[in-house]
């Protein structure tokens, strides 16, 4: 098979994506969205209120912006990164002989020997 043959069977699918790229980037500009305005009022702290959630301090109405739905998310990336770091110490720390210590115990380092 020559260069020319190659290049003449890769040249029909490249057209076919870009006319498919070019049908959606229409279709996405031609759409109407009906969200009106989104945001948060130029006043009102993102943080201030998530704090006021984590402590429960909605009651009092120091809140202008429901943050629930960001307190959620916020303690899961906070799970989710503390398992990371103890993780990383966990794989970190050294044995006596100051040798690493293995995640998986003696699974995959022991040689198949089982002494």
């Amino acid at each position: 098979m020559s260069n020319d043959e190659s290049r003449g069977s890769r040249i029909a699918p490249a057209i076919a994506v870009g006319g498919l790229f070019a049908v959606l980037v229409a279709a996405v500009n031609g759409a109407t969205f009906g969200f009106g305005e989104v945001g948060f009022p130029a006043d009102a702290s993102v943080v201030h209120n998530i704090g006021y959630a984590l402590f429960n301090l909605a009651e009092y109405e120091l809140g202008a912006v429901p943050s629930e739905g960001f307190l959620a998310a916020f303690l899961i990336a906070a799970v989710a990164l503390d398992v990371a770091v103890d993780g990383a110490v966990y794989l970190a720390k050294r044995e006596e002989d100051d040798t690493v210590v293995s995640a998986l115990g003696q699974a995959f380092t022991d040689g198949g020997d089982r002494r």
